[in-house]
């Protein structure tokens, strides 16, 4: 044990001492509130509500609250909190990780904080990693919440505006981390307060928090619409790449995730295209085609990293192994793949709003997180999100026995041993869990078993809407089942099957719902459950004779804290278990780290291929490379956060002055000041030098396409002031024809006004913006070879750049406010009238009435047509897994490259029929 293990150690067990504390105090008072009716139990979040007014704080109040919702819990589920769960709790409430294994009752924990702290009204978020537990967690839990008085949400990816924004007025609300960040994006999209549907972020408790924090945390949440592009080049590069060669034409770093063209390969593509140079800047947004092309062929498999469905290419998570409905890759990879599998092209869409994970979770006030692995981040999860990491104990001492793991040479002897394996264990009737890294190999172990009659179910991309069905019955005597990686599942496989889960399914199927029809629910739910814990408790001994849930890895995933996940799903609650992990060294984490040498060796000593490798030092080599992997992940997520914290700076000033609009401040002393600056800086701009060298006329003529000028220009020129003077005398003219056109508009018209030329000017400008540090970043890599940090260029390039886009969003503000022709509006509603020049871009849908039976509120039409209220149509929302791999640049859609030959200034035709010509002579 190293000496910061000690230290971190020892600070583990001091925590787990104040933890211990607090449910020796909650098992103290636990008999003064069993004593309580229904009513008084109830009573006591009103109180502890008053005493929150009065001053006390919430850890004062932790015990009596968390001893409540126990109590209450009993009431209302049959459940009562063990005392590690308390612990749990308030390791959780203090804004820590509470680690915990799984079958531990992590769900239940998140009542206890999630109750505490809603007591201030301030709200709660608890983020699950997937539609259907958010929904199942928030019916079931909040059984608890409700019985007690609060009211809980829940976010889903189908819900409109104005049920989001219900959902988030709740005391507690559940969601998903993509819904939570999306709405975040779409409030900071909105052209209206009336659209927007978050509260603020005071607590968040991240369920599954390694998986969303730290295996996500590279993936920017991107909602983006369509851009202009051409679909013509994808298919030709796909055909394209199709006859090139690895390592002749392009090269593949498959531990970084990307490729790099040869010169072998720029003459390929040059010959093909009939052009005489790639690079020159006319061709370059060629590259960005070619690149994805080679990514798509060579660093994305079907069934592993993507399905295809229909005429359509679904994204699969490759920490899950769920397919991300509705997600796409950006920058044209997306496309690429498309081509690459022959179904429909469809349109690549241009980033409008962004933001990582770690930013958006940085921004509540107290966040915390529960999984069963996350003790191997705890460096990671300090230096990023300031979270500790709180071990708690298992309610039950751990029986399980992990076996050490079994290593072939080849793929087909290591799928035989495991068919093999389920064979021996299926006839002892113990239930077998196989994990697969893909839906490829999940159908290929499927396609086995069926061979030896084994019937089983199979749990991948392609069916994740029965997976929590599946996994729930995954413990039952002789169950097999196959499932891609097993992280962030969410139910519980106890043995012999789940009484809870099979209780809820039967009293639905009566059409009992806990939202719709919570009363005949809760009378039917005790002896419903009562029924079906007596059926399951037969076949959990039977499979306790049988050895419990038995395990199978089918390979190592490059994190361990996957592979920890899978073997957590055995031996929880102190039931026995087993686990095994198969391998081979074509295994794609063997694979990256050079096993040639070690089958060099087994071929020399002709070992056969059905004997596996039973070597200390092959486990520790491979634990050594997962490692590593791991530890080239975090300086990815670490470099991938400096960079996204440059624009997260930029973000949060562009989105404050956003809500400040929306929420109605009044900015024209403001925008006055900020018209006196801009015409104060034309004007410097054009006095510069001896006044006998300055061209008035032509400060004149800029000055009018900005504001009615009422300065006379004969005067000044026979007068010919300082320079501070004009600047003075300018920018008190503008101030006196910004009063006039206030006076001629009225105020609230010219606040309306303002209103929507900031939100539209900001939202374009803020648009380009995101596409030119894209394009930046992408290209800012180069600066080490002059010896620069690349980083550094990026904070001092991006800041001008952000600074340039302010300074013009302010003259083109200034410009439209004065220019821009408005109707006076009517008595009862506002007048549409036409732009001017250049209309502005919509952004964001008007929302619905705010709940049912309220009538919807009338809002005012658009002063100016184009500015505000209209649906931006075909928004699209992704949040892709890029697992590294570099981004290309991309056409800004206003030029398209076009297909033809560039002839070559040195005669001679173009370079492919140079070379063509010269082959030829030799």
């Amino acid at each position: 044990m190293g000496f910061m293990d000690f230290l971190s150690n020892l600070g583990s067990g001091s925590q787990l001492r104040r933890l211990r504390k607090v449910a020796d105090q909650v098992n103290l008072i636990e008999e003064d509130f069993q004593g309580m009716s229904d009513a008084e139990l109830r009573e006591q979040t009103d109180t502890f509500k008053e005493r929150l007014e009065d001053g006390e704080d919430l850890d004062r109040l932790m015990p009596e609250a968390f001893a409540t919702v126990r109590e209450a819990a009993v009431r209302v589920l049959n459940k009562r909190h063990f005392d590690v769960q308390i612990m749990g709790g308030a390791a959780l409430h203090w804004g820590n990780i509470a680690e915990m294994k799984t079958g531990e009752g992590k769900t239940l924990v998140g009542t206890l904080p999630s109750y505490l702290n809603a007591l201030s009204g301030d709200g709660v978020h608890i983020v699950t990693t997937n539609d259907y537990l958010a929904k199942y967690q928030s019916e079931q839990m909040g059984r608890i919440h409700h019985f007690l008085g609060l009211e809980v949400g829940v976010i889903l990816a189908s819900m409109s505006p104005a049920e989001r924004r219900i959902a988030y007025q709740a005391d507690i609300t559940y969601g998903t981390n993509n819904e939570f960040g999306f709405d975040y994006l779409r409030d900071n999209m909105a052209l209206n307060s009336e659209d927007l549907v978050q509260r603020g972020h005071h607590f968040a408790i991240v369920d599954e928090v390694d998986s969303i924090l730290i295996d996500e945390a590279r993936t920017p949440l991107i909602i983006s619409g369509p851009a202009q592009d051409t679909h013509e080049w994808y298919p030709v590069f796909a055909r394209m790449v199709r006859s090139m060669k690895r390592d002749q034409h392009y090269e593949v770093d498959e531990k970084k995730r990307t490729v790099a063209i040869s010169g072998a390969g720029i003459e390929v593509v040059e010959d093909r295209l009939g052009i005489d140079n790639l690079y020159e800047s006319a061709n370059t947004p060629l590259i960005s085609y070619l690149n994805n092309a080679i990514k798509a062929k060579e660093l994305f498999k079907r069934d592993k990293d993507y399905v295809v469905l229909g005429d359509e290419i679904l994204i699969v998570d490759e920490h899950t192994g769920r397919t991300l409905a509705g997600r796409r890759y950006n920058e044209g990879l997306h496309q690429a793949l498309e081509a690459k599998e022959g179904v429909k092209i469809k349109d690549e869409y241009q980033t409008l709003a962004t933001v990582t994970l770690q930013n958006y979770f940085r921004m509540y006030d107290k966040l915390a997180g529960m999984t069963g692995t996350a003790k191997t981040e705890e460096s990671e999860f300090q230096k990023i999100y300031g979270l500790g990491v709180i071990p708690i104990p298992t309610n039950m001492p751990m029986i399980r026995i992990d076996q050490r793991d079994r290593i072939y040479r080849t793929e087909e002897a290591k799928y035989k041993a495991i068919i093999e394996d389920v064979v021996l264990r299926h006839e002892d009737g113990q239930p077998v869990l196989i994990g697969t890294a893909s839906v490829a190999k999940s159908e290929l172990l499927s396609g086995m078993l069926k061979k030896e009659g084994i019937p089983h179910e199979v749990l991948n991309a392609k069916q994740h809407e029965r997976e929590a069905a599946v996994v729930a019955q995954a413990g039952r005597k002789g169950a097999v089942t196959v499932s891609t990686n097993m992280a962030g599942r969410g139910t519980d496989i106890m043995l012999g099957g789940n009484p809870e889960f099979l209780a809820d399914l039967q009293l639905r199927k009566q059409g009992l719902d806990p939202v719709e029809t919570p009363e005949e629910y809760e009378a039917q739910w005790p002896d419903t459950l009562k029924a079906l814990e007596e059926q399951v408790e037969a076949e959990h001994d039977e499979v306790v004779e049988a050895g419990g849930l038995y395990v199978i890895g089918s390979e190592r995933h490059e994190s361990r804290r996957i592979d920890n996940q899978l073997r957590g799903r055995s031996g929880r609650q102190g039931d026995p278990g087993e686990s095994r992990f198969y391998l081979s060294l074509s295994d794609d984490l063997m694979r990256l780290f050079r096993p040639e040498v070690l089958e060099r060796a087994l071929i020399m000593l002709k070992v056969p291929d059905d004997v596996p490798i039973d070597s200390k030092s092959v486990s520790n080599a491979i634990e050594s490379a997962q490692k590593q992997v791991e530890s080239q992940n975090f300086e990815m997520r670490k470099n991938v956060l400096k960079y996204d914290d440059v624009m997260n700076r930029q973000r949060h000033v562009i989105y404050r002055d956003r809500r400040r609009v929306l929420d109605g401040a009044d900015l024209s002393e403001q925008l006055r000041d900020r018209a006196a600056e801009v015409v104060a800086a034309v004007v410097r701009q054009h006095t510069v030098g001896i006044p006998e060298d300055w061209d008035l006329e032509m400060l004149f003529n800029e000055l009018k396409t900005l504001y009615p000028v009422g300065l006379d220009q004969e005067e000044i020129e026979e007068e010919i002031p300082t320079q501070e003077k004009l600047v003075e005398m300018f920018s008190d003219d503008v101030c006196r024809a910004y009063d006039e056109r206030e006076e001629t508009l009225g105020s609230e018209t010219m606040r309306e006004l303002e209103r929507q030329v900031l939100l539209s000017v900001v939202d374009r400008n803020w648009r380009e913006h995101l596409y030119e540090m894209d394009y930046l970043r992408e290209g800012i890599g180069l600066r080490a070879m002059a010896q620069r940090d690349p980083l550094v260029e990026y904070q001092r390039e991006g800041g001008d750049m952000f600074i340039a886009m302010r300074e013009a969003s302010f003259e083109q503000i200034i410009g439209m406010l004065f220019n821009l022709q408005v109707n006076q509006p009517e008595p009862v509603s506002v007048g549409v009238v036409t732009d001017a020049e250049g209309k502005p871009e919509d952004v964001l849908a008007k929302a619905a009435a705010v709940s049912e039976g309220e009538a919807k509120p009338r809002r005012a039409e658009p002063l100016v047509k184009g500015l505000g209220g209209k649906r931006e149509e075909n928004l699209t929302y992704s949040a892709p897994d890029e697992s590294g791999e570099a981004t290309t640049s991309r056409d800004d859609g206003a030029k398209k490259p076009a297909r033809k030959t560039t002839t070559s200034s040195s005669g001679g035709g173009n370079r492919a029929a140079r070379r063509k010509k010269a082959r030829r002579k030799r």
